[in-house]
């Protein structure tokens, strides 16, 4: 049977992080320094590490309820806004002009049904909990992007206009970066195979994305293209043609020297720290770019083939594969945004039952379930936090003229699954139509709070930002429900 509860937790614990950020108050952020001083362009890799808070990886971290923290979090973005009514929310007994033409079918957990198109997810149902109840009221992809990945409302609501900012709340990824960074040359936080945009919305690329108030040292690493095609690799960490690795050690001790007698001869303090900011960003980035331990994490061709195959020979399966790959050697959150199709990923306005039975479901089911399973099968599920959700979900009743379904934010499902979570329940409930909650009803800022806290981030911290301003990091509540 499917288990609901309205017993939410928000306490809050002491952290040695949060506890020096406080009493320490403004930081000396590492200064987002380019790689041109090598001879190397902008190859992205400014922003992946706070100089002032690097150390060993946090392993022992706990929860507001004394649980184990998960190591990392695979945070599978569902772009465009996937239909609650035709994925983990069917309502058979709704009229025509709601229900739509899909089935719902049992799973292996007894009382849970979803739609027949996830097929293989059926197997898996006992590893998740399903928010049936998640909402909010804005209905713009672009500010409510913001909410999924952040946690917290958009500087802007409402807004499709409205691109990201240094006023932005941190994405979650962000967050770890600040607070458990990677010293092993790792990055903490990475994003495949792009930034969720919409061509459509003014505003262009979702706000919310990045390091936002945190900085950009903060943003993480973007990994871009097609992983399933034949000749990706990840051209942020790639060299130029003509630079080999003697000859970008040459260049990065030459350098060194001009940056040591520039110091000598600046007389500002601020200045020489400054530059003693750059210089350690500059001597991280190298060896990122140089690091065999960071080019093996990154490259997909050593997956064996039949891996490779089980997560599917497609844009979405290979980036999953890939988040696995990072989590496994040691990355704390990467984030797997759906891919640009063409035709407008997860928002189906129009051929809504067509896309997700031929499209979007299909891939969707093939990578979650692989995933779960893989997870599993190497010991990990238990330390890492698998969450599925968009930004929204559609409206009840259908577009006659187009089989399509207009964005809907009253009422959406999301899955959680992994590090803690206590699978084979439903959290939550909606109403006949599938139009607003019935119980329990989840906000973004309850779903962001709820990961952040499953990460050892304690929810009721507060960061500065560049220049030394408190933030909370979180505003909702967390489900403690859905933890074993």
């Amino acid at each position: 049977m499917a288990r609901t509860s309205d017993r939410h937790n928000n306490r809050s614990r002491s952290c040695p992080e949060f506890t020096s950020l406080n009493q320490r108050g403004r930081r000396a952020l590492l200064q987002a320094g380019a790689l041109s001083g090598l001879g190397l362009g902008n190859l992205g890799l400014s922003d992946l590490w706070n100089a002032a808070n690097a150390g060993e990886r946090k392993s022992d971290l706990t929860t507001s309820s004394g649980r184990k923290a998960a190591k990392a979090c695979i945070f599978l973005f569902m772009w465009g806004g996937p239909s609650q009514l035709d994925t983990f929310d069917l309502k058979p007994g709704a009229s025509d002009d709601i229900r739509g033409p899909f089935q719902p079918v049992s799973t292996n957990v007894p009382g849970i049904q979803i739609c027949e198109h996830f097929q293989r997810l059926t197997k898996h149902v006992d590893k998740l909990a399903i928010i049936r109840s998640l909402s909010h009221s804005d209905p713009a992809h672009l500010s409510s992007g913001h909410a999924t990945v952040t946690g917290q409302p958009a500087p802007v609501l409402n807004s499709d206009a409205t691109p990201p900012s240094n006023r932005d709340s941190p994405h979650i990824g962000s967050l770890v970066s600040k607070v458990r960074p990677n010293a092993d040359g790792l990055p903490s936080f990475v994003t495949l195979p792009w930034k969720a945009f919409h061509p459509a919305a003014p505003g262009g690329e979702a706000p919310g994305q990045h390091g936002g108030w945190l900085g950009k040292t903060h943003d993480g690493l973007l990994l871009t293209g097609d992983p399933n095609a034949a000749a990706w690799k990840p051209s942020t960490l790639s060299l130029p043609a003509d630079i080999t690795v003697d000859r970008l050690q040459s260049r990065y001790e030459l350098l060194k020297i001009l940056n040591r007698q520039r110091s000598t001869l600046e007389s500002s303090g601020s200045a020489s720290h400054s530059m003693a900011d750059a210089q350690s960003h500059k001597s991280r980035a190298f060896d990122l770019l140089t690091s065999s331990k960071v080019r093996d994490a990154f490259d997909l061709s050593k997956e064996p083939g039949q891996i490779r195959d089980r997560y599917g020979r497609n844009t979405h399966g290979q980036s999953v594969l890939m988040a696995r790959r990072l989590v496994e050697h040691g990355v704390p959150l990467v984030t797997v945004t759906w891919h640009n199709d063409g035709k407008n990923f997860w928002d189906t306005h129009g051929n809504n039952f067509n896309r997700l039975k031929d499209d979007l479901i299909p891939p969707a089911d093939m990578a979650l379930s692989t995933l779960l399973e893989d997870l599993e099968e190497r010991g990990m599920l238990e330390e890492t936090l698998v969450v599925w959700v968009g930004e929204f979900g559609r409206k009840p009743q259908i577009t006659a003229n187009n089989s399509g379904r207009e964005h809907w934010p009253y009422c959406y499902s999301g899955l959680l699954a992994g590090g803690g979570i206590n699978g084979g329940m439903t959290y939550g409930s909606s109403d006949s139509q599938g139009a607003y909650p019935n119980s329990n009803p989840v906000t973004p800022m309850d779903f962001g709070t709820t990961i952040v806290d499953a990460l050892g981030i304690p929810a009721g911290g507060v960061l500065n930002d560049r220049e030394g301003r408190p933030h909370p990091i979180t505003s909702g509540k967390i489900i403690e429900t859905v933890f074993g």
